[in-house]
Parts: C-alpha cells; sequence; structure tokens
C-alpha cells in the first residue's frame, strides 16, 4: 500500500488506530481534523496527554484513575463509608456516577475471571476487595459486574468468598430497560426480568 503522508503522521494514525471506536479511516480522519486545527486542538491536546501522563494514578484503595491517591471518590465524606459497588471497569464506575444514583463507595476488579483467557482469582483485585469488605465498616457490597457469562462467574465468585466471611452481597437487577419495549428485546434479558420482578 503506498503511503498517503510523511513517517510522523502515519505513526499518529496507527496510534489512534488502536484506539477503541477508531479504525484506520476514522484515525485519518481524526489527525487531519487535529492538523487543521492545530492552535484549537492539537496544542492544547499535547499538553492535556502530556500531564494525564505525569499526573494520572491509579487509586491505592478502589482501583479508579485520578490525580490524587486515594482518589477524590474515596476521600469524599460525603460517600456511605459502608457500601461498596463492584465493577469490571473504570468506564463502568465512570457512568454509574454519571446517573448519580450510587451514594457509596467503588472497587475496580481490572476485569472478569476467564478459563478461556487465563484469568485467574489472583490476576484481578478480588483480594483487596475482601480486606476492604472485611475492614469492619462495610456492610453491603453490590456486585454490577456485567450481564455476561464471565461477569456472572465473577459475581458467583465474589459471593462464595464474601459469604465465608458473612458480608451481605447483592446483584444489580438484569432485565427490562427504562424505555425499552418488550418486543425489541432478546429471550435472555426478557427471562432475566421475568425471574427479577417485585411484588408492587
Amino acid at each position: 500500500m503506498k503511503r498517503q503522508a510523511g513517517p510522523e503522521l502515519e505513526k499518529l494514525i496507527q496510534l489512534l488506530a488502536r484506539l477503541p471506536g477508531f479504525g484506520p479511516r476514522s484515525a485519518r480522519r481524526a489527525v487531519l481534523h487535529l492538523i487543521k486545527n492545530r492552535e484549537k486542538l492539537l496544542d492544547p491536546l499535547t499538553m492535556a496527554l502530556e500531564d494525564a501522563r505525569h499526573k494520572v494514578k491509579q487509586c491505592s484503595s478502589c482501583g479508579n484513575v485520578d490525580t490524587v491517591d486515594p482518589c477524590s471518590i474515596c476521600s469524599d465524606p460525603r460517600r456511605d463509608q459502608s457500601l461498596i459497588c463492584v465493577i469490571e471497569d473504570v468506564a463502568d464506575l465512570w457512568a454509574l456516577e454519571r446517573a448519580g444514583a450510587w451514594p457509596g463507595l467503588y472497587h475496580v476488579l481490572g476485569g472478569t475471571l476467564s478459563a478461556l483467557g487465563g484469568v485467574r482469582p489472583e490476576d484481578l483485585s478480588i483480594g483487596r476487595l475482601i480486606d476492604r469488605a472485611t475492614d469492619g465498616q462495610v456492610k453491603e457490597v453490590v456486585l454490577a459486574t456485567n450481564a455476561t457469562v464471565e461477569g456472572q462467574t465473577t459475581a458467583h465468585y465474589i459471593t462464595e468468598r464474601l459469604k465465608e466471611k458473612n458480608i451481605a452481597t447483592s446483584r444489580l437487577a438484569h432485565g427490562v430497560p427504562v424505555g425499552g419495549e418488550l418486543d425489541y428485546l432478546d429471550e435472555g434479558t426478557l427471562t432475566q426480568a421475568l425471574r427479577a420482578r417485585r411484588p408492587l
């Protein structure tokens, strides 16, 4: 394939193409847009990336990313310290924070258990979660892993570990989304919604 730009631009395009949601074509468009808007976008983006590289760190308590450790969520005195919501990834934490519905703390596992992928309990921050949950302050652990086979397996494993320690656990409800129409939902979602029904 014939090269269409200099090596610097090609390298930038290749790096952007590795990001989630980007492919070679969208990366090329993004690079062209950045170059055309050098002062308004490229220069500030370069400085923001450099800042992030030096200042962003992982929270030693929950696994969130922030510029302080412990992170701003863990150190917020308004948070309910007796509740921990367990999620797979920082993106899940950000999604829950956008909803503004969780008053407690979080714990980022860093993935899910996977026999095929070779991900074992010791590869995730499950040990750290058990330590946090048994510190005497925590009353409930809410498992908010995804409704995939791996997510369900991980939730089951953590539930069994916490049961040994007499820590109350609960699971996020799965089923019909707000605004969803039954006709458009798959059978698995409908089955789960019926199983998780509640009295009114």
